[in-house]
């Protein structure tokens, strides 16, 4: 398995060795440890655990990439071996999150506090490693802005259950259909069949986030709420421009899914929740019942982890 970790503070070797054979549980003689640099010739190439590391420059010291062979028994998640290297070494560490963008990381302190990190790299030649924010304080990055990353929420993609379950039925309908009644049902990039699969995906995914809490983050941007309300509107539009069959289909994914949004939710009457939303005005009444009753508490206002706070590796969405 391999893993890549960034530490904040330079590492000795020595040291990198030690905290590496605590982690995986095996002898620190077992683990070879060199300079990506060095001589290949110095290299103990038949080290269960080996690990190169290159200095880098800017808010981060050390690159390690780090590979455990597979007879090594414990091999612990990225996430575990990175607290326990910032525990042993005393340094905080930076590793990659699963999102697609290349700036998402994840630190971790000496003390196991975790949080999200935004990484930047420069366009110099050796690149400077700049870590631009964090969700919660990290008193080793006292430059690093503390903020939310809205970009994370938008790449978190659960399950959507009965999106596909109307996926898979339309299908069917397609396979059963001939000439211009095919032709109807076609879901290229544009079409009505196209507009009502991604609207509704849209739509569970917020609900489906909405009834765990607003995990992974606990947390959810108003723009993108405003979003998702306007993927309902385009629900209750798409069905005139679809098959009968495919409308019914539609209507019935739809049903089910508004009752789990109204019981998640709770009536708006002073409609406050327009006023929170970017991208509109309170003077605009939307005629969907959707735009008139709110989460509560609004995701939004939930506050970022507090200073200090020890978050478990298994929170992680990886």
């Amino acid at each position: 398995m391999t893993y890549n970790l960034l530490t904040v503070d330079p590492v000795s070797p020595e040291i990198v060795a030690l905290a590496l054979s605590g982690c995986l549980g095996i002898a620190v003689g077992d683990v070879d440890v060199a300079d990506s640099d060095g001589d290949p010739d110095l290299r103990n190439w038949d080290a269960p655990v080996s690990c190169e590391y290159r200095a880098v420059q800017g808010d981060v010291a050390w690159s390690l990439d780090v590979y455990a062979q597979e007879h090594v028994a414990d091999q612990p998640p990225e996430s575990d071996l990175a607290a326990g290297f910032a525990k042993a070494a005393m340094t905080t560490v930076l590793f990659p999150a699963e999102e697609a963008p290349p700036s998402a990381y994840w630190a971790v302190t000496p003390e196991g506090v975790l949080t999200r990190a935004r990484l930047e790299l420069s366009d110099d030649e050796p690149p400077l490693y700049a870590i631009t924010a964090v969700e919660a304080p990290v008193p080793q990055l006292p430059g690093a802005t503390v903020t939310r990353f809205a970009e994370i929420v938008r790449e978190q993609r659960p399950d959507t259950p009965v999106a596909w379950a109307f996926v898979e039925s339309v299908e069917k309908v397609r396979q059963a259909a001939s000439g211009l009644a095919r032709l109807s049902l076609d879901d290229g990039t544009g079409s009505p069949v196209w507009t009502a699969k991604g609207n509704l995906v849209a739509w569970e995914r917020v609900i489906t986030q909405m009834e765990s809490g607003w995990a992974p983050s606990g947390w959810y941007p108003a723009g993108l709420y405003r979003e998702r309300l306007e993927s309902r509107d385009e629900l209750a539009g798409i069905g005139a421009h679809l098959p009968r069959d495919v409308t019914e289909l539609l209507d019935g994914a739809v049903g089910q899914l508004d009752g789990r949004f109204a019981a998640a939710t709770e009536d708006d009457p002073a409609g406050s929740l327009r006023r929170e939303l970017p991208g509109g005005s309170a003077e605009q009444t939307p005629l969907g019942w959707w735009w008139h009753r709110r989460p509560n508490p609004a995701p939004w206002e939930q506050a970022c982890p507090l200073p200090g706070s020890v978050v478990k590796s298994k929170e992680i969405n990886r």
